[in-house]
């Protein structure tokens, strides 16, 4: 692993500069050069996909909800949240579903440019990688992302010192990947026990690990902002990226900071259990709201519902019982 980045404010503020000394319009022409992403042509990349005709060896039946929230304090919303859920099979097998949050930080609105461009930039990228290897194309799409990000820093001064948390999971066949950098979080729901399964990059989450301060103190510390990974503050960055198996009844929980600083895993556990995915992520926000909101809050729940294998999964063509069902329920992470 290399070295960590610069330690980044996580309060969403920024000391870095507004005036450029440019001229008003050449600053207006390089925001507009910078900041604009490509369209994210999702058919085309499943076209793309789908020459190579191979089948996934079980389908994963999934139940989404995603809110986001603005909070109780800030005064704009730098949190967000995206997923891309393929409809083709070749695409399902090589590449999977990806889900992702992710919480900007900069100031002068450039939270909001950064976690846009991430979360698009890792789409686009991650399903135009060529490779079959899940954990190999989301970090170079990471790569790929970041250098966005700080380039466009680098080249705007009203974005100078911008970046993003990003938490994300590719679903693939029965099998969860994981993308880890900064501190918004991914919790597993298992079996009637919760399990955090990413590490907070972050400095009190660090001297926790050390030994050095204990988690009720990390919990109210004056640092506990602080981070110590984010996408788009230095030229490169590592994320941590692994596999977990997938079984059916497991809930993945993704969430930015704004819910963890206020939920405790134990509530968030009770809460997926009481409600479907969407009333759970509502409910989170809800509770998160009620103890202060004193930060954006952005919550995804998805819930495996099945592992069936593709022949079993697909309703025959003259079943329009199978039809029905396929309307109301997501597919493959497919939604109708």
């Amino acid at each position: 692993m290399q070295d960590a980045t610069a330690m980044t404010d996580h309060s969403g503020l920024s000391d870095a500069p507004s005036e450029s000394g440019m001229p008003d319009s050449a600053v207006q022409e390089k925001n507009t050069a910078q900041e604009k992403t490509a369209r994210l042509d999702r058919d085309t990349l499943s076209e793309g996909w789908a020459e190579v005709g191979r089948l996934p060896r079980v389908l994963a039946t999934t139940k989404l909800g995603a809110k986001t929230d603005l909070g109780r304090v800030r005064d704009n919303n730098e949190d967000k949240f995206d997923f891309s859920e393929p409809d083709d099979m070749a695409v399902l097998a090589t590449k999977g579903c990806f889900y992702a949050v992710a919480d900007g930080m900069g100031g002068h609105s450039a939270g909001q440019v950064a976690c846009e461009l991430a979360l698009k930039t890792m789409i686009q990228a991650y399903y135009a990688d060529p490779s079959a290897d899940t954990e190999g194309s989301l970090r170079r799409a990471v790569v790929e992302a970041n250098a966005l990000i700080f380039e466009t820093a680098q080249a705007v001064p009203d974005r100078h010192g911008m970046g993003t948390t990003l938490t994300g999971a590719v679903v693939r066949e029965d099998r969860l990947t994981l993308v880890q950098v900064g501190d918004s979080r991914a919790y597993l729901l298992r079996a009637g026990a919760i399990t955090q399964v990413t590490e907070d990059h972050s400095w009190v989450a660090e001297q926790v690990r050390l030994g050095t301060m204990t988690l009720a103190d990390a919990q109210v510390s004056p640092f506990r902002n602080i981070i110590t990974r984010a996408m788009g503050t230095a030229a490169s960055v590592e994320p941590d990226v692994f596999t977990h198996e997938l079984r059916v009844g497991d809930t993945l929980v993704l969430c930015s900071d704004g819910l963890s600083g206020h939920v405790e895993p134990p509530e968030i556990l009770e809460t997926v259990q009481a409600h479907s995915p969407s009333g759970a992520a509502g409910a989170l926000i809800e509770a998160a709201n009620a103890r202060g909101g004193r930060d954006n809050i952005t919550a995804v729940v998805l819930t495996v519902r099945a592992l069936t294998p593709p022949a079993a999964a697909e309703p025959a063509a003259d079943d329009p019982a199978g039809a029905v069902k396929e309307e109301k329920a997501s597919r493959w992470g497919r939604r109708k």
